[in-house]
């Protein structure tokens, strides 16, 4: 593991996590070709991750991992930075795209899945994408979603549906879920019934169960 100590602020920059030590100076040796990325630490798995930015995690841009790691893998190291540090990217970078590996990335909130079978300038590019507030994703992770959403043929829900399906989940009754929103009990009954008629479906369980299986959570 090594970090950087003169830092450049004009550069994006990079934590990168896995645990084969060959691999990550691999990666880090092609994506530092460019002028714009340094990768200003190196850990072996999940939990050395979250050590280093509970320290030093102003000024960090993205967090590129692997999903298998020991200690802690890198989607629930992904579920944790989404949750204490909202301001930080995250790119999984894997060699699986198994549909389970895919739905539970997907989930985390993770701002791109690439495949290690990507070119250093395909990695370039998406964490540059990333960074510039977009989503990178794999041609192959965008083929299997495409293929998925034919399976399913479900209208999609908005971004605040989803959020309410997350406070589903967390068993929060409609008053609660209002009130950490800021809208009224109402609007959180309206969300739901559209979420219920998107989902073909009469009630929470029914619409936790249909999205969990669907891949929109994961409970």
């Amino acid at each position: 593991m090594s970090t950087s100590s003169n830092l450049d602020s004009t550069k994006i920059k990079a934590v990168l996590a896995d645990d084969h030590g060959m691999v990550r100076a691999g990666i880090r040796q092609f994506v530092e070709k460019t002028a714009e990325i340094e990768v200003v630490h190196e850990a072996s798995n999940g939990q050395a991750v979250l050590d280093f930015l509970a320290k030093n995690h102003t000024g960090i841009d993205i967090v590129v991992l692997d999903i298998k790691m020991p200690h802690l893998n890198g989607i629930e190291t992904t579920r944790q930075i989404r949750s204490q540090y909202p301001s930080i990217k995250t790119l999984i970078l894997s060699a699986y795209d198994d549909d389970p590996y895919v739905s539970a990335v997907l989930d985390t909130g993770a701002h791109g899945y690439m495949l290690k079978s990507a070119t250093p300038l395909e990695l370039i590019t998406a964490i540059k994408t990333i960074c510039d507030g977009q989503t990178a994703l794999s041609p192959a992770i965008t083929q299997k979603l495409i293929g998925k959403l034919k399976q399913e043929p479900v209208t999609l829900l908005t971004e605040r549906e989803i959020e309410m399906l997350f406070l589903l989940k967390d068993g929060k009754t409609n008053k609660e879920i209002g009130a950490e929103k800021g809208i009224s009990s109402r609007t959180v009954q309206s969300h739901l019934a559209n979420i219920y008629r998107k989902l073909e479906v009469s009630n929470r369980t029914e619409a936790l169960s249909k999205a969990t299986n669907l891949g929109l959570i994961q409970i």
